[in-house]
């Protein structure tokens, strides 16, 4: 199993939380830069947030303060938790392995998990 599976998605009302979770085998976990991306209807596939192998992070300008990304080596495991849910939350969120050795490029996508944030 490749390719990255996530999980945790789900409907919840505007100011709510959801944390959702990716899980990888460790051949493409441990190394990667693991991230989380959404597309609403319509749009194209933005990034949301990503953290290095090496810990650093990088948030969209619209979710800082709300999301937090985090991963769990030793479950092959990143997370997303989201706070203070929009509206304009509401996307297929996908979970992103990526890794570049030399002039190789090692790209893994999820099927990804649908988040409504409606009343």
């Amino acid at each position: 199993q490749v390719q990255p599976v996530e999980s945790g998605g789900g409907l919840v009302q505007p100011g709510g939380s959801l944390r959702l979770s990716c899980s990888a085998s460790s051949s493409i976990f441990s190394g990667y830069t693991m991230g989380w991306y959404r597309q609403a209807p319509g749009k194209q596939r933005e990034l949301v947030a990503v953290l290095t192998g090496g810990g650093t992070i990088t948030y969209a300008d619209s979710v800082k303060g709300r999301f937090t990304i985090s991963r769990d080596n030793a479950k092959n495991t990143v997370y997303l938790e989201m706070n203070s849910l929009k509206p304009d939350d509401t996307a297929v969120y996908y979970c992103n392995a990526y890794r570049r050795i030399l002039l190789t490029e090692y790209n893994y996508w999820g099927q990804g998990t649908q988040v409504t944030v409606s009343s």
